[in-house]
């Protein structure tokens, strides 16, 4: 483990103030404690760190080249239980009972840990969903692989009647030329896992969310930085159980699902946004569950966006009230938020994954940014949102590499961040604003799988 020593600077008021190459800047409100760099097979530059689950005092820490497990129990010090060597982009993963569910999104030789590439057009290749035992968080046990049509981008944990849960696969981007991954693809793949018997694991369905075919995207060829993506799938789901809801970043469409039968999700409403929004690629739900904050993946999150050419509007977050009830609810936007500080042309930055801070009676959300750093910020006035306080270090690389923070998600008190290149970083943030969130103890944390933070306080 390594801790953070670094200089400290204010934020900068103009692109001559950006921090220097890995030079940290934060508000005053926030604490960087602890950095634990990628470990061995994971280290390497083209090993990306991806997204996160916690359970109790652990962390599990996707990675392109497999996942690493993390004690938190003293989140200053932070330590490295174990790696697990596993490739398949993106490795996201979730977390039920004592599985752990392993997205992968790249073609490869078979559904082993062991696998290499092999082209999509190859029947015989491989692409889906790893399941893994976690009762020994030293020693991950691989159980069982679930193939999906066109691989698992994202996944997201939706329980079922006691003992069971739903994996909801989301995937996109299909192709004529892929056997497993056949235009159109207008749906998300459903797994239904029985604790007792994970190896049991099996798609009972795939609902076509879009029989309309959702939104047929601007042209290729529209110029940068216009051009809104055609709906071929979902990029990423958040659930919200307890109200029995689901919110759906799906390319060109922000939606609204039903889930209220798992097996049988269905669309309430959707949104486009032709103008500003290039890529939906992420939605939170607030604690109440009538304001949705959608993301735009402007540039796939290998572009630099936040400067004064895209400007505010574009790469940003989308702030939509639901407004009326059931099936009739629709959604209504209200604003738009994107980190205020400009970034350096050779830092990738766009909006990202992030989770709220439960703070009553306040809608704050803590979000990764790429190399734009970690922003927490509020929406509880949906019309005008505000930042609270924030974290970034330089860039990473003169030239334009992919770096900065994938995922970063409050959970017992504390930021966790998944820094692409960097690591795991741990931080605090002090703030009048949102201590009352340390309050709220969760025994486990699917960032797409939002709780009622309330039920723990």
């Amino acid at each position: 483990m390594l801790l953070a020593i670094s200089t400290v600077m204010v934020a900068p008021a103009a692109s001559a103030e950006i921090p220097g190459k890995d030079e940290i800047a934060k508000s005053p409100n926030f604490t960087h404690l602890a950095n634990i760099p990628k470990q061995g097979p994971l280290a390497g530059a083209g090993n990306l760190g991806s997204d996160w689950a916690f359970k109790g005092n652990y962390a599990f820490g996707g990675n392109y080249a497999g996942f690493t497990v993390y004690d938190i129990s003293k989140p200053q010090e932070p330590k490295v239980v174990t790696v697990v060597s596993c490739p398949g982009s993106q490795n996201d993963v979730s977390l039920a009972g004592n599985l752990l569910f392993l997205s992968t999104d790249a073609s490869m030789s078979d559904d082993s840990c062991q696998a290499v590439p092999k082209p999509a057009t190859e029947k015989s290749a491989w692409e889906g969903i790893k399941i893994f035992d976690i009762s020994d968080v030293r020693n991950p046990r691989y159980v069982k692989a679930v193939e999906t049509k066109c691989g698992s981008h994202t996944n997201t944990l939706v329980p079922g009647k006691k003992g069971t849960s739903y994996i909801y696969v989301s995937s996109y981007r299909p192709d004529g030329t892929f056997p497993d991954c056949q235009p159109p693809h207008d749906l998300i793949s459903i797994i239904k896992v029985p604790h007792s018997d994970p190896a049991a694991a099996a798609v009972i369905a795939e609902p076509n969310l879009f029989p309309d075919g959702g939104n047929p995207g601007d042209p290729a060829g529209t110029p940068w930085p216009n051009g809104t993506s055609a709906t071929s799938g979902c990029h990423d789901l958040t659930a919200y159980p307890d109200e029995e809801i689901m919110a759906g970043a799906c390319m060109g469409d922000g939606v609204l699902f039903d889930i209220s039968d798992p097996e049988k999700p269905y669309t309430i409403t959707s949104v486009r946004d032709d103008e500003n929004f290039a890529f939906w690629h992420s939605a939170t739900f607030n604690n109440k569950a009538n304001k949705i904050v959608f993301t735009d993946e402007l540039g796939g999150g290998g572009a630099a966006t936040c400067n004064t050419t895209i400007g505010s509007e574009k790469g940003a977050n989308a702030i939509y009230d639901i407004v009326g009830s059931g099936d009739k609810r629709k959604l209504r936007f209200r604003s738009y938020y994107k980190i205020p500080r400009p970034n350096a042309d050779t830092e990738n930055c766009v909006a990202h994954n992030g989770s709220l801070i439960p703070v009553k009676g306040k809608d704050i959300m803590v979000q990764a940014w790429y190399q734009g750093g970690i922003s927490v910020w509020d929406f509880t006035n949906s019309r005008k949102p505000k930042e609270i306080g924030w974290f970034e270090r330089g860039p990473w690389s003169d030239t334009l590499q992919t770096g900065g923070s994938w995922s970063a998600y409050y959970y017992n008190g504390y930021i966790y961040s998944n820094d692409i290149q960097k690591g795991l970083d741990v931080l605090q943030i002090k703030d009048a604003a949102t201590d009352k969130g340390a309050r709220v103890k969760l025994p486990l944390l699917n960032a797409q799988t939002q709780p009622d933070y309330f039920d723990f306080d």
